[in-house]
């Protein structure tokens, strides 16, 4: 048996896009024991999954505040210690970056990524012994795909299959209504979809019969749910949580309504019906991908209306 670590950190939605390349490597090469290399902030993510043996974390996120505390370097070094004293016959970079490059150079075993025409950040290929070719052209899912295609010499199968499931809510977890989840929160403000389009979505809803509710992840998010869910009957601006509950809360809604953020992207690995609205990403490159249940909604420049995202709810 030989062992493999695949590095994808960040961010959640990347990390995401990489969960289909485990399920056809575990399909093709079950004898590959697989290990994943990620931020800690999103370990519950590859943990999901039932190929991956063993999920390793690194905080660069929290590290790059703190850089100049003995505390923060004694942390580094003790993670690093760890990952690379386990015996990895190879590792495989599907993040590209140099930040991921640096790391997969100080592993031992074979190091493979991206080369240096498909990838943002050329540099970073110089860090790997193998490199392999992929186009930039296609989705982030099938550039995963066919990277560990090529490291293992097979090609992966039209299907796409995330190869998560999340476990079923508690009752005490559980809305005692049939619901409906509005992913209103994204990492730039032009990603937004208006706090008023969500107010008119979620109360044509709730005359539906459906209640909304509304995750947030920080201060900021909560006030926004706070403001949307005071003005729809029945809904719920929800707490922070941890992206565990959030995969199963969403996997059990009637569907998911989002924006470009990572939580969009999860619904979609849950096999979740999922209206993802578009207003400055381009969905061909990373919009919700691989299920006849998501549908892309907008595009660069673009605000979708409400009407049109309704249609596609009821």
């Amino acid at each position: 048996m030989s062992t493999l670590l695949l590095i994808k950190t960040s961010s959640l939605g990347d990390v995401i896009h990489a969960l289909p390349a485990v399920t056809d490597l575990a399909r093709f090469h079950p004898e590959v024991a697989i290990d994943w290399l990620v931020e800690e902030s999103f370990k519950e993510i590859p943990a999901l999954h039932n190929h991956v043996q063993q999920v390793q974390t690194i905080a660069l996120r929290r590290w790059r505040h703190h850089w100049l505390t003995i505390a923060t370097w004694q942390e580094f070094f003790h993670r690093l210690h760890t990952i690379r004293h386990t015996p990895y016959d190879l590792s495989v970079d599907c993040q590209g970056l140099i930040k991921s490059a640096l790391i997969a150079r100080l592993l031992p075993g074979s190091r493979h990524g991206f080369d240096r025409d498909s990838i943002r950040e050329p540099l970073a290929s110089f860090c790997y012994q193998n490199t392999h070719r992929v186009s930039r052209e296609l989705h982030a899912v099938e550039r995963n795909r066919q990277l560990l295609a090529q490291v293992f010499g097979y090609t992966p199968p039209h299907e796409v299959d995330y190869g998560i499931k999340a476990p079923a809510l508690f009752t005490t977890q559980r809305p005692a209504a049939k619901y409906v989840v509005f992913l209103h929160a994204t990492s730039r403000a032009s990603k937004e979809w208006p706090v008023e389009n969500w107010i008119d979505l979620g109360r044509q809803l709730a005359l539906h019969g459906l209640s909304i509710l509304l995750p947030s992840g920080n201060a900021k998010e909560q006030q926004r749910a706070q403001l949307i869910a005071g003005q729809i009957n029945g809904a719920h601006a929800l707490p922070k949580s941890s992206l565990t509950t959030l995969a199963s809360l969403l996997q059990e809604a009637e569907f998911v309504v989002g924006v470009d953020t990572g939580l969009t992207h999860l619904a979609v690995a849950l096999k979740q019906k999922v209206i993802a609205i578009y207003t400055d990403t381009d969905p061909q490159a990373t919009g919700v991908y691989g299920s006849k249940l998501a549908t892309n909604v907008g595009g660069i420049g673009m605000m979708p209306e409400v009407s049109s995202i309704l249609n596609l709810c009821v």
